[in-house]
């Protein structure tokens, strides 16, 4: 079920909005969310649901044996064990399909070294995976929101073994954090301790002042997404799909047209899902701050995909050693796995090498760069991004190669359909990323006439919606 969708809109949010707050005790009201967020997650595949439901168990479970157990091995017991199976679940399901070709690279290296019993073993394996894919994975899809939820459960059992909070022995509080539908498959990723008060406190939340902010929040999300990014995407799909054509300048317009696309896109659902949140009286964490106003690598890694980048800082970077010791390697090896947390592709792993290289480099020379004017490095690193984007929207190696090269040196042809329509999408989007307030700079106090103009964007909006138009968030697919 996606936000932009009739059946969300008409019938989900109002009866999940309504019974909540005729629930007057918080018990109930975690009950219903928990209710409310398996029904929301059942419409991609229920089925999905009882995997969700087990890493939340294994989670609570653990949280319980921090509040049993003081000594320092059965606490490590509790540590490590549900993580690892939080990350089993997560990598057979995200990373499986991928298995297959290491085999047919392990037969190959050991044909060419002459390692004929090794290689008809591997041959073997080969066979068994393949069979194996035929009857159990043929008709499997990656469980949408595998990827956030796992870090949902991560964080709260580190946390916990921390002493940074205290586990809940409440099961529905706790499942209704995991399974809280506004950020339940594409983020934000929401740490325990980052919403333990409004949880706690739900009984108390106030209705309209809610109403008010998440109404606000949702409507310029879902104005950023189906206005903006889904226009850009109807362009620049079509000419992408046959990329080998684009001219220098067609492959300027799709790279930059990409640029505002994933960030309208995904800046738009975590504004809906911070609107949903105030609705239901949770403060969902700001994951978004004007990324494209960033000046400086280490900039753009604390204004874009906040949740995330954080996350791969507390839990990943400093316990490798962080600014302490081996630097550079830290850096490297947590680009790398965030590269990886997007998915096995060649593209996502190179995509991440390239951050690590850009803050490596930034560690280095920081001094020089922080001396240039504050235009020339945000200009600068703004076409960095959009060189990384390249990367990221490539579906293969090849493509981003043969896309930048297009980029890179100058090269005839035509420009495709709707090039001048997403010349016109790209000034706008241009205008409101680089000069104007991101979500979390405006009061949302709105004055009569900028309500009225929100409601004809919502509008719009819905019209289009209703008409047919329903594009998935680009985030749902991580």
């Amino acid at each position: 079920m996606l936000f932009n969708s009739r059946v969300f809109l008409f019938a989900f949010l109002p009866v999940a909005y309504f019974v909540f707050w005729k629930l007057s005790s918080k018990q109930w009201r975690y009950v219903w969310l928990t209710i409310s967020g398996y029904v929301f997650y059942s419409f991609w595949n229920y089925k999905f649901c009882a995997i969700m439901a087990f890493s939340t168990l294994v989670s609570y479970s653990a949280g319980l044996g921090f509040l049993k157990f003081q000594d320092v091995r059965r606490r490590k017991f509790c540590l490590i064990a549900p993580i690892a199976v939080d990350l089993s679940l997560l990598a057979f399901f995200k990373y499986f399909k991928y298995f297959n070709l290491l085999l047919s690279g392990a037969e190959w290296t050991a044909s060419l070294t002459g390692a004929d019993h090794a290689s008809s073993l591997i041959w073997k394996l080969h066979l068994h995976a393949l069979l194996w894919n035929k009857d159990f994975l043929a008709g499997a899809l990656l469980p949408v929101g595998i990827s956030f939820y796992t870090f949902h459960t991560i964080s709260y059992i580190v946390d916990s073994y921390r002493g940074t909070i205290k586990p809940t022995k409440n099961i529905f509080e706790f499942a209704c954090y995991v399974a809280l539908f506004p950020q339940l498959v594409a983020g934000p990723i929401v740490r325990f301790r980052q919403v333990e008060s409004d949880l706690e406190n739900l009984d108390a939340a106030n209705r309209r002042s809610g109403l008010d902010i998440g109404w606000s929040y949702f409507t310029i999300g879902i104005i950023k997404k189906v206005l903006i990014a889904d226009s850009i995407a109807a362009v620049i799909n079509p000419a992408l799909a046959n990329y080998s054509t684009l001219s220098t300048a067609g492959a300027w317009l799709c790279a930059l047209g990409y640029t505002y696309q994933i960030y309208f896109d995904f800046s738009g659902y975590s504004d809906m899902a911070m609107g949903l949140g105030h609705m239901f009286g949770i403060r969902l964490p700001q994951n978004f701050n004007s990324p494209y106003k960033a000046l400086d690598p280490s900039d753009f890694w604390r204004r874009w995909h906040i949740s995330l980048s954080t996350c791969l800082r507390d839990y990943l970077y400093i316990p490798l050693g962080g600014n302490r010791k081996h630097v550079y390697w830290n850096l490297l090896i947590t680009m790398l796995l965030g590269g990886l947390w997007h998915g096995a592709n060649s593209t996502f792993v190179i995509w991440g090498a390239y951050h690590g290289v850009l803050l490596i480099f930034y560690k280095l020379f920081h001094e020089q760069w922080d001396a240039l004017p504050a235009l020339l490095r945000r200009s600068a690193m703004f076409v960095l991004m959009v060189l990384g984007w390249v990367l990221f929207r490539a579906e293969s190696f090849s493509m981003a190669m043969r896309w930048l090269a297009k980029m890179l040196y100058p090269s005839g042809g035509t420009l495709f359909a709707g090039a001048a329509v997403l010349a016109f999408c790209i000034a706008i989007a241009g205008a409101i990323a680089h000069a104007a307030p991101n979500t979390f700079e405006i009061s949302h106090d709105w004055s009569p006439q900028m309500a009225c103009a929100m409601a004809v964007g919502l509008v719009c909006c819905l019209v289009l919606i209703t008409g047919g138009q329903r594009s998935p968030f680009l985030y749902f697919q991580f």
